[in-house]
């Protein structure tokens, strides 16, 4: 709350108070008035995934909830980080929205190079949802386990190979906290994305990989041609009961999930965030909407930007202490 002092002048009281309402009435008028034009929505991931999908079906809601369309924009790259980067650019009025996991902003700074500030540029407006991050099986591994797994690798160092979508990414984050607890000798491969890590698995070209929960992967694990041994989330997941987390397995730091959520240009007005928070939970809240993001194995979250922000502030703060541990770069 910002801080007043008296002023001694009867006349500069009533400046101070004049000048007081009008600041506080502009974000309230541009609140009242907003949305008066399209609002452009960024998916910083390319067309046809999770993130396209789910954001298209908040689109979709926001449209008929706020009177105005909304047209959703796919800037794909640099792990969401291009993505971001126009949001961050855009002119803070809300008519330019960005959907992406929080990594641009909590884990790419902390491996390479961005062209934004996480922390003024980009205003966190919701978290949407959170997509548990799998350890899948191929048919190469012939291991039944997750413990097996790591019993290969410390028996024949280097033979179990793991694909991840990318360095720097939070399935790298994850096989470097596996490593350094488990003390095995695991060889990653890094993809620059998931679409081929995902048809590569399925040649068996090798043992597991560690990505993201999506339908299509869930299609494929119930036909048997995938199988997850581990998942990281805060609890086992409903579509996958006998799968076990990474804190049961004994290893909490390499518990993680990539969490998705909305965002604004830095200095966008606080009442145009408020607005859109309010809007984007009702959206959320919606059966339909839920149930999209529950058959793809996502978990709908919500909440209010303020807890959105802590959250991202925290994880960069634990991000940043390990990439600095394992010496993780991406560039």
């Amino acid at each position: 709350m910002a801080a007043f002092r008296s002023l001694p002048l009867h006349a500069a009281c009533i400046a101070a108070t004049l000048t007081a309402a009008v600041t506080v009435a502009a974000p309230a008028y541009a609140a009242d008035n907003y949305p008066s034009r399209p609002i452009r929505m960024i998916v910083a991931y390319p067309t046809g995934g999770i993130s396209d999908t789910v954001a298209r079906a908040l689109g979709e809601k926001l449209s008929a909830q706020m009177g105005t369309s909304v047209v959703v924009e796919n800037k794909a790259g640099a792990g969401g980080s291009i993505g971001i980067d126009a949001v961050a650019k855009a002119a803070p009025d809300g008519y330019t929205l960005g959907f992406a996991s929080t990594s641009p902003l909590t884990l790419n700074p902390h491996v390479s190079h961005v062209n934004y500030d996480p922390q003024h540029d980009v205003a966190p407006v919701m978290s949407v949802m959170y997509s548990p991050v799998l350890v899948v099986a191929t048919h190469s591994f012939t291991g039944k386990s997750f413990q097996d797994l790591i019993a290969q690798a410390k028996a024949r160092p280097g033979s179990v190979r793991w694909a991840t979508s990318g360095l720097g990414t939070v399935g790298h984050v994850m096989l470097e906290q596996i490593k350094a607890k488990s003390k095995a000798e695991v060889t990653m491969i890094p993809y620059k994305g998931a679409g081929q890590q995902l048809n590569d698995a399925l040649g068996g070209q090798f043992e597991v990989m560690s990505t993201n929960a999506s339908p299509m992967l869930t299609q494929h694990m119930q036909a048997g041609r995938l199988r997850a041994i581990a998942v990281g989330a805060p609890k086992r997941i409903d579509s996958l009961p006998n799968v076990p987390t990474f804190d049961e397995l004994g290893y909490p730091k390499a518990n993680l999930t990539s969490t998705f959520g909305i965002f604004a240009p830095g200095k966008t007005p606080p009442a145009i965030i408020n607005r859109l928070n309010a809007e984007l939970n009702k959206a959320l809240a919606e059966p339909d909407v839920r149930d999209r993001l529950m058959r793809g194995g996502e978990v709908p979250t919500g909440g209010a930007a303020a807890q959105f922000g802590a959250a991202i502030r925290a994880e960069s703060a634990e991000n940043a202490r390990i990439v600095k541990e394992a010496g993780i770069k991406a560039d």
